[in-house]
């Protein structure tokens, strides 16, 4: 029998909340049923296993970090819409470390339609934000790579405590973010 207020929404915001507070690798079907007050098994009414429960939390993380992104960038362009996805790209990050955890593993994701939805989402907002800069097809492609890998690593070594030297990670991502706008800007011809 299925607690009554359980239903797979729930379950899943429980595994971020979880993910969140202790990090992706603390999310068992154990420690969450234990969270949601029922046995292990009762979980398999909701998701199809672990497996299941973090591609589920991919998607969450990737459809949230779009509308985040999204509200960002609204109304702005050229570098003003790229520092504003910046921040809120950053922002998300160091709020939800567990769901943004689960939501890198784009080749896990990739055979399922709902969650190629979302990272796609996630690209298009990226896409938009770089708009001003003319970058089209390919080009464009790699310019949203180029920004997901920048920030990927800045908020990776932050959150692992990498950046030791007394110097403000706030001004070394100022600095990074006018790095970006000025290869965007004038950008040279792709190396052959």
């Amino acid at each position: 029998m299925v607690r009554a207020g359980i239903d797979r929404e729930t379950v899943v915001a429980t595994a971020a909340q979880l993910a969140d507070a202790e990090g992706l690798d603390a999310v068992t079907l154990r420690r969450l049923a234990g969270e949601l007050g029922v046995r292990s098994p009762s979980l398999y009414a909701h998701i199809g296993g672990l497996d299941d429960l973090r591609r589920r939390l991919g998607v969450r993380g990737n459809t949230e970090l779009a509308t985040r992104l999204s509200h960002a960038i609204e109304g702005r362009s050229g570098r003003d819409a790229l520092h504003a996805l910046a921040v809120a790209y950053r922002d998300y990050a160091r709020e939800h470390p567990g769901t943004y955890a689960a939501l890198q593993r784009a080749r896990d994701l990739a055979d399922d339609d709902e969650a190629r939805t979302a990272g796609d989402d996630v690209v298009r907002v990226a896409l938009a934000a770089l708009h001003e800069y003319g970058l089209e097809g390919d080009e464009a492609i790699h310019a949203v790579r180029l920004i997901r890998i920048t920030l990927h690593g800045f908020v990776s070594l932050e959150a692992a405590g990498g950046f030791a030297r007394a110097l403000s990670a706030d001004e070394t991502f100022e600095r990074l973010l006018a790095l970006l706008d000025l290869g965007f800007r004038e950008r040279p011809d792709p190396i052959a």
